[in-house]
C-alpha cells in the first residue's frame, strides 16, 4: 500500500469531520487550503528553527532524566509546536473577514494543525513504514487535532471578545499543556506502563474537544 496515502489519509479524515461540523456558514475552500499550507510549511520551518536554537543553549540528552523529559515535553516540544501553529491562526486566519463566527477558530486551528501533522506524518511514515502509519493514525494525528480544537475554541471566543489577548493565550497554553502531557508520558518510557498516561490525557482532551465543538456550534452567529 502507498505509504504517502497512508500518511495523509487520517489527516483528511479529520479535516472532513471538522469541516462537516461547521453547520451554518461554511468556510471557503481556498482560504482553508492556504491555512493548511501555512501549517504544512511555515509552522514546520518555525518549529525546526526554534528546535535548533534551543538545542544550542539547552541540550536535553539524558533520556533517563524525568526533569529533562518534562522540560522537553512541555516546553521544547509542546509549547514550540503549538506556538508555531498559534501564530499562523493569530496573525493570518483570525484577522481575516472569513473568520466570522466562533467555530471558525476551531476549523482554522485544525487546518493549520493538520498541515503540520501531514508533513510530520509523511516524514515518520516514510521512515517507519506501514506499522508506524497505522499507529500514528490513531494516536499522533488525532492528538494534533485535539490540541488544535482546544486552542481554536478559545481563539474563536477571542475574536468576538474584549479579552482577546487573554483568550488567545489561554488557547495556546491549553494546547501546549495537553500536548506536553501526551508527550511526557511517552518520553519517560523507562518507567514501565507510564505510557498509559498519554492516552488518558488524550482521552480527556478528546472529551473536551467534543464539548468545544458543540458549544461553538450552538453559539454560531448564523444559527437560525
Amino acid at each position: 500500500m502507498n505509504l504517502l496515502l497512508l500518511a495523509i489519509a487520517p489527516v483528511f479524515v479529520i479535516i472532513v469531520y471538522v469541516y462537516t461540523r461547521d453547520k451554518y456558514e461554511k468556510e471557503p475552500g481556498s482560504f482553508l487550503f492556504k491555512n493548511f499550507l501555512l501549517g504544512a510549511i511555515v509552522s514546520i520551518v518555525v518549529t525546526t528553527i526554534i528546535y535548533v536554537v534551543i538545542d544550542q543553549f539547552l541540550p536535553l540528552n539524558d533520556k533517563q532524566s524525568i526533569i529533562q523529559q518534562f522540560i522537553k515535553a512541555f516546553f521544547v516540544v509542546g509549547l514550540t509546536e503549538e506556538f508555531s501553529k498559534y501564530i499562523m491562526v493569530r496573525y493570518y486566519a483570525q484577522p481575516n473577514k472569513e473568520f466570522n463566527e466562533p467555530y471558525d477558530g476551531i476549523i482554522y486551528a485544525v487546518m493549520v494543525s493538520m498541515g503540520f501533522a501531514a508533513t510530520e506524518n509523511i516524514i515518520y511514515v516514510l521512515q517507519g513504514g506501514v506499522h508506524t502509519a497505522l499507529i500514528r493514525a490513531f494516536t499522533a494525528v488525532p492528538a494534533h487535532a485535539t490540541f488544535a480544537i482546544l486552542m481554536g475554541y478559545f481563539m474563536g471566543k477571542a475574536k468576538f471578545s474584549k479579552n482577546r489577548i487573554r483568550l488567545n493565550l489561554t488557547g495556546l497554553l491549553l494546547a501546549a499543556l495537553f500536548h506536553g502531557a501526551y508527550d511526557f508520558f511517552l518520553f519517560i518510557e523507562f518507567i514501565p506502563g507510564i505510557w498509559i498516561g498519554a492516552f488518558v490525557s488524550l482521552g480527556i482532551g478528546l472529551v473536551l474537544a467534543r464539548k468545544a465543538i458543540k458549544r461553538h456550534q450552538n453559539s454560531s452567529h448564523f444559527k437560525e
